[in-house]
């Protein structure tokens, strides 16, 4: 905690940009997604990304890597979807602390290699079920999950991070804050159970241009409802692109004594689902970002690749960090 404070008070982070941006330009076939432990697994497991720090670790370390070396300070594990809840599409439901663990191992041996200081963050999605709305348009009162269901599979996710290296917990592209509420009691209740403590990061995700999460909530309410915890950092990602995410980006630094993250997409998606920025002009637009001292970490969410990071790790050395209002 203190290196990492020490580094957020002298400069500007980088974290590292999408994960699976990069897989995909491996062509990853069935086989490979399913190594041999899973090779006679019934389900069919392509597309799961967070299962190759079990079936292609070395894979991921080369990702991980790639990022350290393009100037990333914070790479986040590649753990995004790695909930019981998550995995129950694939039937992985009891590798949980598994994926988890050797997750967060892989990527501190890669940190290792590095002589500067360079973190782990392990990634906390948001899964796939949301606790504040029903997917049922015709009964509104229902829930496809419930709060302590989310605080129990969260544990167990938080367990392996833990235990697997990680020096930050990163929850993130939350869209439902009381999911985010949820990961947080259960980082409350794993620090006390555990005599504990290490730095949490949380990013909530802009879901449109009225300003609002997906489950309605303003920048301010948002923010209103994850302060009870002492977070390291608050701040967006994903959804909107660099240019739309500015304006509640700065009303989320007015408005927080926090530090700031934010890690936006390449752009939005084109016809085919694709993110096209370029490098230059997505740094181009995030200099606003920099202009405005809004940002203490700054990286790249969906459609962002190493030559993002590369060009923004460069262009941040130019810049002081955000101070913090009340420091």
């Amino acid at each position: 905690m203190n290196s990492l404070i020490k580094d957020l008070q002298s400069r500007i982070l980088v974290l590292d940009g999408a994960m699976g941006t990069i897989i995909q330009n491996y062509d990853l076939k069935e086989e490979d997604f399913r190594g041999e432990k899973f090779k006679d697994h019934k389900l069919p497991l392509k597309g799961n990304n967070d299962l190759l720090s079990i079936t292609q670790p070395d894979i991921i370390k080369e990702i991980h890597r790639g990022y350290f070396n393009a100037g990333a300070d914070i790479v986040e594990t590649n753990t995004f979807s790695s909930t019981s809840i998550a995995m129950e599409d694939y039937g992985l439901e009891d590798h949980i602390y598994e994926l988890n663990y050797e997750s967060a191992k892989i990527a501190k041996e890669v940190a290792s290699e590095f002589k500067d200081n360079k973190y782990v963050a392990g990634s906390i999605g948001p899964t796939n079920k949301t606790a504040s709305m029903s997917p049922d348009v015709n009964d509104p009162g229902f829930r496809a999950i419930h709060f302590d269901e989310l605080v129990s599979s969260y544990n167990e996710q938080i367990n392996g991070l833990h235990k697997g290296g990680c020096d930050i917990l990163f929850i993130e592209t939350v869209f439902d804050t009381l999911n985010a509420k949820a990961a947080l009691m259960a980082v409350d209740n794993y620090f006390e159970e555990n005599n504990i403590s290490i730095p949490v990061m949380l990013s909530g995700t802009i879901t449109d241009k009225s300003g609002r999460t997906l489950s309605g909530q303003t920048v301010n309410a948002f923010l209103i409802s994850i302060s009870h915890f002492p977070l390291l950092s608050v701040g967006f990602n994903c959804a909107l692109g660099t240019k739309d995410l500015k304006p509640y980006m700065k009303r989320l630094s007015d408005s927080t004594d926090f530090y700031t993250s934010s890690h936006p997409n390449a752009g939005l998606p084109n016809a085919f689902g694709e993110y096209d920025q370029s490098p230059e002009n997505m740094i181009e637009q995030m200099k606003e970002y920099l202009d405005e001292s809004l940002v203490n970490i700054i990286g790249g969410c969906c459609g962002t690749t190493y030559e993002h990071i590369e060009l923004l790790s460069r262009v941040v050395k130019k810049y002081e960090p955000r101070k913090l209002p009340n420091v």
